[in-house]
């Protein structure tokens, strides 16, 4: 019988089986020639820290146009809203938040027949005014639940107290400026 020849594989199967593990292979030179062909990291100094150039400056936001009548406009839509007794008036300066208004003004009601009748004394003031204006729209009237006017640049929003919790109107702009009239 002839027996067989151990061959190299069959060597490191034997020891693989036993437990044991083979020496680590070592780097060839072609791999340490490669490794050794990258520069070190690059640290700053301090002095190459402060002589390196600044990012400039963000430009400062935009001015806001002014717009004097509708903030007058606003102004006045909110203390006729206070005549007739409502509640928690508030003034959003909206200029450069939104397209469709400069102003909005938001207040309560105590009920529907509160919210209308509000919304009609600010309607029957403003037309009787020097300069009479009248609103682009006017929806919710009929309800009094929730009652929007439009005077392009100032929006009215008038609530009874349920719903307008419910909206939250003030939280989603809770970023905009405001003036907080009663």
């Amino acid at each position: 019988m002839a027996t067989k020849k151990k061959t190299p594989a069959s060597k490191s199967k034997a020891k693989a089986k036993s437990g044991t593990r083979a020496p680590a292979r070592k780097k060839t030179a072609a791999k340490k020639a490669k490794s050794s062909l990258r520069p070190p990291p690059r640290t700053k100094t301090a002095a190459a820290r402060k002589k390196a150039p600044r990012a400039p400056a963000p430009p400062p936001p935009p001015k806001l146009a002014e717009n004097p009548k509708a903030r007058e406009l606003a102004r006045r839509i909110g203390e006729l809203l206070l005549d007739k007794k409502a509640s928690d008036v508030i003034i959003l300066d909206m200029r450069g938040m939104t397209s469709y208004a400069d102003y909005i003004v938001i207040a309560s009601g105590e009920s529907d027949r509160q919210v209308s009748a509000m919304a009609e004394n600010v309607q029957v003031q403003l037309k009787q005014g020097a300069e009479p204006l009248r609103p682009i729209s006017t929806e919710g009237l009929e309800t009094g639940q929730w009652v929007l006017l439009d005077y392009d640049d100032v929006v009215a929003h008038l609530f009874n107290g349920e719903v307008r919790a419910f909206y939250d109107l003030d939280g989603l702009w809770a970023d905009a400026p405001r003036v907080k009239l009663a």
